[in-house]
Formats: C-alpha cells, sequence, structure tokens
C-alpha cells in the first residue's frame, strides 16, 4: 500500500458519522445512478461498484451502476450531461472522456467544463515511458538519444487515435525534438503486446499495466510521466527527475453530476463518496490493482479537468491529430 492511500484509512472508519450537517441539507428522494462510460470490468466500473453499495448506506436510496459505453465515453458524457441536475446521477468518468475527447474530437457532444459539475476525483495512475529490452536505453536522455539515431524510423504503439497513450507519447517526442512512428492498436491490452513481442520499441502506456512485464525485464520502464514516483516502482525515476517535467501523463477516473446541480447535494455526493473511498476495503481493492486513491474536493478535479484540457488541445495542434 502506498504511503498517500496508507494516510487515508485512519480516518476511514470516522467518515460517515460525520455526515450530519449535508444529510440536513440535501437527501436523494429515488435511486442514484452511477453511469460508467465503459463496459463491465474496467478500472470505472471496478470503482463505482466498489463505492455503491457504502454509498447505498450512507444515503439511504438504491445505488444503481448502469453501464453505458461507446465513443471512448462519449456517449455515456452527452447522457449525463443532458439529465436533470438534481443529484440522482453521477457519471464516473475517465480521463480521456473529461479531457482527451474534447480535445480530439470534432464534435464531442459535451463541454466537460460546462456541462459537468466536479464531484470528487476517485483514483489515478501514472503513465510510464516505457521500452523493449532490446532497445539500447535506460534512462530518458539515452532514450532521447536512441530516437534521434533512429531519425524517425523507431514506432510507438498507442490503444488508437486520440488515446492516452498517443497524446502521451507525442507530448514526450515533441518535448524532446524527437520523432517515432505511431501504430494504433484496438485498445490499450494489444497495445502492451506489441510492446513485449518488439513489434515497436517504444511507448507511454498505463503504469499499472505495464508493472509486470517491467518486473519480469520484457520492458524497461524508463520514467514515471507524473510528478512522484510510482509505489510499486520505486526505482523508476519521474520525468521531472529527467529533466522534462512538462511531460505529465496519467489515467484517473472521477465522479461528476449535471452542470447546476445544487451546491448541497454536490455537498454530500462529495462528503459520501469521498468517505466511501476512504473505507479500508475499498482503499485496498484499489491500491491492490495499482491505483491511489485521490478522493479530492470539486475544486481540485475542476482544476485537473482544466489543466489537463488545455494540456492536451496543445499537443492536439502540435501532432495534428484529429477524431471524426
Amino acid at each position: 500500500m502506498n504511503r498517500r492511500s496508507a494516510l487515508l484509512l485512519p480516518v476511514a472508519t470516522l467518515a460517515f458519522p460525520r455526515l450530519g450537517v449535508a444529510q440536513a441539507q440535501w437527501a436523494p428522494t429515488r435511486p442514484v445512478v452511477l453511469v460508467v462510460p465503459f463496459a463491465p470490468g474496467g478500472p470505472n466500473d471496478l470503482v463505482a461498484r466498489l463505492v455503491a453499495p457504502h454509498l447505498q448506506q450512507a444515503l439511504g436510496q438504491n445505488v444503481v451502476v448502469e453501464n453505458r459505453p461507446g465513443a471512448t465515453g462519449a456517449i455515456a458524457a452527452r447522457h449525463v450531461a443532458a439529465l436533470p441536475p438534481d443529484g440522482h446521477a453521477l457519471i464516473v468518468a475517465a480521463s480521456g472522456t473529461m479531457t482527451i475527447n474534447p480535445a480530439v474530437m470534432r464534435q464531442p457532444g459535451y463541454d466537460p467544463e460546462k456541462d459537468f459539475a466536479p464531484v470528487t476525483l476517485a483514483m489515478s495512475v501514472p503513465n510510464m515511458l516505457v521500452v523493449h529490452k532490446d532497445v539500447p536505453a535506460r534512462t530518458v536522455a539515452e532514450t532521447i538519444d536512441w530516437l534521434k539515431r533512429e531519425n524517425g524510423r523507431a514506432s510507438y504503439s498507442s490503444g488508437g487515435v486520440g488515446s492516452t497513450e498517443q497524446l502521451g507519447m507525442e507530448l514526450f517526442l515533441h518535448a524532446t525534438g524527437t520523432q517515432a512512428t505511431h501504430v494504433p492498436f484496438p485498445g490499450g491490452a494489444p497495445a502492451v503486446t506489441a510492446m513485449i513481442q518488439g513489434t515497436v520499441q517504444c511507448s507511454i502506456l498505463n503504469a499499472a499495466t505495464v508493472r509486470p512485464h517491467v518486473a519480469s525485464g520484457a520492458l524497461r520502464g524508463i520514467a514515471i510521466a507524473m510528478p512522484r514516483r510510482f509505489d510499486p516502482l520505486p526505482d523508476v525515476p519521474t520525468m521531472a527527475e529527467s529533466g522534462f517535467p512538462q511531460v505529465v501523463s496519467s489515467s484517473w477516473s472521477a465522479f461528476l453530476a449535471p452542470a447546476n446541480t445544487p451546491a448541497p447535494a454536490i455537498a454530500r455526493l462529495h462528503e459520501t463518496i469521498t468517505a466511501a473511498l476512504r473505507l479500508p476495503d475499498v482503499t485496498q481493492r484499489l491500491v491492490a490493482a495499482g491505483f491511489t486513491v485521490d478522493a479530492s474536493t470539486p475544486a481540485e478535479l475542476g482544476q485537473t479537468i482544466s489543466t489537463e484540457l488545455a494540456r492536451w488541445k496543445q499537443v492536439v495542434r502540435d501532432a495534428g491529430i484529429q477524431m471524426n
């Protein structure tokens, strides 16, 4: 368990009893729906289903998890944005849905800053620059030198055009003045497989996903694309430590309500969701899956969305990326 998550545990068992003020201000009058923009089994579905029973107990209403996959989360986002802003529906959104879709899609059909009210960032995992074991590079500096020697012949994998992996790698290439050919795959899993097989030589991939392959030696971890190191791989330095603090890339899940949801409802939902995230059984399951439990304030989530949206829009402009 990482230090940040461990610090959350002592207050977890006291979290639900301290809900008195928010309870007096707002309470749901019918079932609350947590809309997951992807099929069952992924990270967003995991956190929604871990939190749901605790919310149900705290709110006194049924809490239902509803999966609405499609268009990398855009279908669910449009749906939730159009629902009544009364606190009875939330989207359990991925970072890509809130900060990448609006940057790469011509008409995503929603505005993450105008159509949603942030509730809380739930959990996150950094992305990591990795290379195939046969690439002669062990540091960011050596990776840059290798890419320059390859002069555009090197290739990198991603989970598709406009994916977190592609944008993270393009951010790195732009920051370092290097080139590599993008090879998109239909999802993150085949992108990792291509790396292991040596079909492509490098990429920026989900650190939790590639952790076992780095540990086995099939891939080499070069740098974590976040300000702090990744606890399960403590020997891998960060991009900031390697001289490139502007290369920041992660995946996260967050709870948001439709815009104009009343402040008392947001306050109650924030209080109950963050309390659920801090419960030992929930925290331990998420940490075991490789995530850091964040449980942020609504303002912190709003700032995260604004910052990342601006970052990815700039990357999309620089790299000329666009989806229909």
